[in-house]
């Protein structure tokens, strides 16, 4: 059997940048056993498979161990593919996944991202996060991830975090972020529960950051950089239950799966 596979730098306008995630469409789903292997295989935070129904796409995403319900910057490499190379014409594009529905749509360079607000709520420090972090946060909050906010952006530039200790936490993730000196605000996100140390860019993030942000600085437009090694920029808007998510995607490599399923 043969898949084509694309993989795509997300969140980015070059190349070795962003956030690379691996998007391959099909005719049919393949079973679980064998989505999540073949995120194993290509070691991506995220490998996006789409299947076209009617109107829309229907879209999950596995990580190299785990299949998760909400991922933006693969969400955003497959609207990238869409666009780019499968053909499709229409100025928007809907996604049926586990988080309801997703829509992206193309404008200019720009591939804008339609996904649901989730604001965080304070919450005392938890139990070891210092230890964990290597610095004391300014406050804590949680949505789906525990935040943590920090006084400037060279505390989360430096930051060191000891993975491991960041394992036991009960969370899907932890995200910190403070004040930017060239954007709004700026972040890091840390998922060892997923097998990811650390994402490069992290869409579903931003889904809380964006709220907090916009309320804690008054206004709804927002510039975020995501301060990874490989850094990500995303073009934020907060429209009170949903989030726009805005960003650029290049092309890394286009090729084929040869699967040998009995």
């Amino acid at each position: 059997m043969k898949i084509p596979i694309y993989q795509v730098d997300a969140f980015t306008g070059r190349l070795f940048a962003g956030n690379p995630a691996a998007v391959c469409p099909l005719e049919k789903w393949l079973d679980d056993a064998t989505m999540q292997n073949i995120g194993a295989e290509n070691n991506l935070s995220e490998t996006a498979f789409f299947v076209k129904k009617d109107d829309h796409f229907d879209l999950r995403w596995f990580t190299p161990a785990v299949e998760i319900n909400l991922c933006g910057h693969a969400t955003l490499a497959s609207a990238y593919v869409l666009f780019n190379h499968l053909g499709y014409r229409e100025k928007a594009i809907r996604f049926q996944t586990k988080s309801g529905e997703l829509r992206a749509e193309k404008s200019g360079d720009l591939i804008s991202l339609d996904f649901p607000a989730t604001r965080p709520a304070p919450i005392p420090e938890p139990t070891g996060l210092t230890e964990a972090l290597g610095k004391k946060p300014v406050a804590t909050f949680k949505s789906r991830d525990i935040m943590a906010l920090f006084e400037n952006e060279s505390d989360i530039q430096t930051m060191k975090p000891d993975f491991m200790k960041l394992k036991e936490f009960d969370a899907h993730a932890i995200i910190i972020t403070a004040p930017g000196s060239q954007s709004d605000f700026v972040s890091r996100f840390f998922a060892p529960r997923l097998g990811i140390d650390e994402d490069p860019v992290t869409g579903s993030a931003h889904t809380t950051l964006i709220p907090f942000w916009s309320e804690k600085l008054g206004k709804k437009k927002l510039h975020a950089i995501q301060l990874s090694k490989r850094t990500g920029e995303l073009f934020c808007e907060y429209l009170g239950n949903r989030v726009l998510m805005s960003g650029r995607a290049v092309t890394y490599m286009v090729g084929d799966l040869i699967l040998q399923i009995e």
